[in-house]
């Protein structure tokens, strides 16, 4: 409703008819208009038509009614030469009013009467919607006139009144009539009554507003004319009436069937109708009463069947469906101007009944499993904040380790695709930070339950059995693929597990460098591969397999990045401490120690007369103590390699008093020139490579010479595996400078070994010798089980110290402290620890008393 305001001046200025007494002013005094307040109610305190002010010397405006007798003729040209008429310092002058009529004029209760009676035809003239014969300024002016006659009370009774009974019978029919048999009709036909009324009642505040603001403001007994507009309405239709008819309970009621059409898409839908209704029951004050209980009564009735239907759809489907119910709820009360509070409570109970009493549903193992094989990032985002609106997205961490044991389990035994088990690790690894980033909202719990989840299955006995490894098969994969990562660099990831937009923002934001850069996401890479490394409790396993490669990289000259190998080795140290790569850092040293022993040797050369020769000859003295062991072999070298090999050995045990050096050919590579029909090539094989095709030369002359296979093993020294594998790569791998018959993949006794001369290759200079890089069966095995061997050597050394420092203890007591200390390089049995004990026993290192041990000095 409007708020009271001053009457229009709808109707033409005219000379009221009301008689009026006019009494004579002093002098001195000022004409003005009097509070009505003061006066004493009649006809006999009219207003003047003229008010001066001469207090300040300045002319107030003139009423433009005023006679020209009062104010004469204005001139129209001033002189302001002339001095002023004006004296302020002689006071006020005085104004005289001729022919001021002080009698009263005709009756003064037949102008109440009939002013009053003008009142009301107006009145009904606005009921019947049609315009008062007269202007409502007059009607204004009457209703001023009786208010200071003293009918203020009577005009306000006599306006309820009216009010009433236009309501009761014309307004109330209207309704019922225009109204058709549904709820929302009915709706439809009071929100227009309620507009006609709300025009209607504003046309009589305006009329009406001196009674308004005179009477009706200060009285502590009537409401004003706009609130008893509100109330007689609020009463005639939406309270109970005697008849029994409620326009206003069916129109509440149609108010929800219209949200129930909203919800379910039905075209009846009035969208106008519902923000309108709204804003009609907030000027009613029945919102919050009437309204609020209903809509959300029927809204819970609404949430339960939906819930009932949509719980019979799959997980992604129900947390989808929800998601929109609740996105359009949360519209509708923002679209249509629902109370804040009506807001809340209605999520409150969507959220108990679609979220919490379907718990079970939302947090099913299985189904969520499915989602994330799925790698569906917007359900489970969905899923999570729909958990966390009820404040239970904590729970969701339980299914969410069980699908990482599981799905890690299965990558971790499946034998048969081992050599993709670290880079399937880290993509499932990425799959997971990528559904904590983006689904998650980065929640700490997740992360954290995640690492839980992937320590407990990499490190589970069923891994060691399903490899039949009997140490940790995970360090061994971590160890190769860092190997992998260090010789090809980015190229031989997939690209799954490269960064996206995202982790570069993130790094740059975090003042890292951006993983747009090649060498920034190398170092990036490496350190997801250690993620995976710290999960691991045998970490000796690692280091062993760790050592063995960085070997072949060093001796081979096969590192992609010398900075990536320092950064590596930093990670390690920073992660393990400096015992673990204490012997890291020396094989790193002997390289460069190497690097100018052999620069010291060339010079000998030079100053003892050994000019150059055909071959260069390039040497790397290790030290015995920080390289991996290798098996001596006997290998049979040609003449002039065999040479200079004696002429170093002599320099180095004439300048090293000594020392003693064991040549290890095993890990020799050399750069052979071969002639081929269509060109030159350079060869980069192994030592046993060079040492077979060397032994072409001898029957070079022949067009059909071959070498049987005897014959190569008598003249090499080699012969089993050692030579098998070399005569494979060379006649049987993917460049084969020679050629065998039988033609085959597999090297037998009475084959026979010929050069290829057709062979070619787009490159000048081509690599044989990977088969160096690669590790057989037989040598993994005996790594695993010279760590195993190491392991119990290590335990024996904790049995020691442990019962040196502590004198005596109980089994159980030395069985947790062992474990405790050997946990970092590797889990050991509890059973394994008893018999490290019993050899200890045997050895006299201890002493069995009762049910605890002494140690003996």
């Amino acid at each position: 409703m409007h708020s009271p305001g001053s009457s229009p001046l709808d109707g033409p200025s005219s000379t009221r008819p009301t008689p009026s007494k006019r009494k004579p002013v002093s002098a001195a005094g000022n004409h003005s208009r009097q509070n009505s307040a003061n006066l004493p109610s009649g006809p006999d305190h009219k207003r003047t038509k003229l008010n001066n002010n001469f207090d300040s010397g300045t002319s107030n405006s003139i009423h433009s009614r005023m006679s020209k007798a009062v104010l004469g003729k204005r001139p129209e040209i001033v002189d302001l030469t002339k001095p002023p008429t004006f004296q302020p310092h002689k006071g006020a002058k005085k104004l005289v009013i001729k022919n001021l009529r002080t009698t009263p004029r005709g009756n003064d209760l037949e102008y109440y009467r009939v002013t009053k009676q003008g009142l009301l035809d107006a009145l009904q003239a606005v009921f019947e919607q049609k315009q008062p014969r007269q202007p409502l300024e007059r009607l204004y002016r009457g209703v001023e006139d009786l208010c200071r006659h003293g009918s203020s009370k009577e005009l306000y009774d006599v306006l309820r009144e009216r009010c009433d009974t236009y309501l009761h019978n014309d307004l109330h029919r209207s309704i019922l009539a225009e109204a058709g048999s549904s709820n929302i009709d009915i709706l439809r036909s009071t929100h227009k009554r309620w507009e006609i009324w709300n025009a209607q009642s504003t046309i009589i505040r305006s009329v009406f507003s001196y009674l308004d603001r005179s009477f009706l403001l200060r009285s502590k007994d009537f409401p004003q004319i706009n609130d008893m507009a509100i109330s007689l309405f609020r009463r005639v239709m939406f309270v109970k009436s005697s008849s029994g008819v409620n326009p206003g309970a069916k129109s509440l009621i149609g108010m929800c069937d219209l949200v129930d059409h909203d919800r379910r898409g039905d075209s009846r839908f009035d969208s106008a109708l519902l923000h309108d209704s709204i804003a009609m029951l907030n000027v009613l004050n029945i919102y919050g009463k009437s309204f609020e209980p209903l809509f959300l009564k029927n809204s819970e009735a609404y949430f339960r069947e939906f819930a009932e239907v949509q719980s019979c759809a799959s997980l992604k489907i129900y947390i989808s469906s929800c998601e929109k119910l609740l996105e359009r709820e949360d519209y509708r009360c923002n679209r249509y101007n629902f109370d804040s509070t009506t807001k809340r409570q209605l999520m409150d109970t969507a959220h108990t009944i679609l979220i919490q009493n379907y718990s079970e549903k939302l947090l099913d193992s299985g189904s969520i499993g499915k989602l994330l094989d799925e790698n569906a990032v917007e359900s489970m985002k969905a899923l999570y904040d729909l958990l966390r609106l009820s404040g239970i997205q904590k729970k969701l961490r339980r299914p969410w380790e069980e699908y990482i044991k599981d799905a890690g389990s299965v990558i971790v035994n499946d034998t048969s695709r081992g050599e993709e088990m670290v880079v399937r690790l880290l993509e499932f690894r990425r799959s997971l930070d990528l559904m904590i980033r983006d689904a998650f909202n980065r929640d700490d719990e997740f992360t954290y339950s995640m690492r839980q989840a992937f320590g407990s299955f990499i490190n589970d006995r069923k891994v060691q059995s399903a490899w039949k490894t009997g140490t940790s098969k995970v360090g061994e994969m971590i160890a190769k693929y860092i190997d992998l990562l260090l010789r090809g660099g980015l190229k031989t990831l997939p690209k799954s597990l490269l960064s996206d937009i995202k982790d570069r923002v993130d790094a740059e934001q975090s003042g890292l460098a951006s993983t747009g850069d090649e060498d920034a996401e190398l170092d990036r890479q490496l350190d997801q591969a250690l993620e995976l490394f710290r999960f691991i409790e045998g970490k000796d396993v690692f280091e062993a397999f760790y050592k063995q490669d960085l070997a072949r990289r060093l001796l081979m000259g096969r590192s992609a990045s010398a900075d990536a190998e320092r950064s590596m080795l930093a990670k390690l140290k920073n992660e393990c401490g400096s015992n673990f790569t204490h012997n890291l850092e020396q094989m790193f040293k002997d390289q460069q120690l190497a690097r100018d022993e052999m620069a010291s040797y060339k010079s000998w050369c030079e100053g003892n007369g050994h000019g150059k020769s055909g071959l260069d000859l390039n040497v790397s003295i290790l030290s015995a103590a920080a390289w991996p062991t290798y098996p001596d072999t006997q290998l049979n070298l040609p003449d002039d390699v065999s040479a200079q090999i004696g002429r170093f050995e002599k320099y180095y045990v004439n300048k090293h008093t000594g020392r003693r050096l064991t040549w290890k050919h095993s890990l020799a590579h050399c750069l052979v020139k071969g002639r081929f029909n269509k060109g030159p090539k350079e060869l980069l094989v192994s030592s046993y490579q060079a040492v077979v095709l060397m032994l072409f030369n001898e029957i070079d002359n022949d067009p059909k010479g071959s070498l049987t296979y005897q014959h190569i093993s008598e003249s090499t020294g080699l012969s089993g595996q050692d030579l098998n594998r070399t005569l494979q790569s060379l006649a049987c791998g993917k460049t084969r400078v020679l050629t065998k018959n039988p033609k085959g993949r597999e090297v037998n006794t009475a084959d026979t070994f010929y050069v290829n001369k057709a062979f070619t290759d787009p490159k000048y200079r081509v690599k044989i010798n990977q088969v160096q890089l690669k590790e057989t069966k037989e040598e993994n095995q005996d790594t695993h089980e010279r760590v195993a061997q190491d392991r119990q050597f290590e335990c024996q050394a904790a049995i020691v110290r442990i019962m040196k420092s502590r004198k005596a203890m109980t089994h159980a007591n030395l069985v947790a402290e062992v474990i405790n200390q050997t946990k970092s390089r590797g889990a050991i049995e509890p059973a394994e620890i008893k018999k490290n004990i019993e050899k200890l026993i045997e050895k006299d290192y201890l002493e069995r008393e009762g049910g605890s041990y002494t140690y003996l000095a």
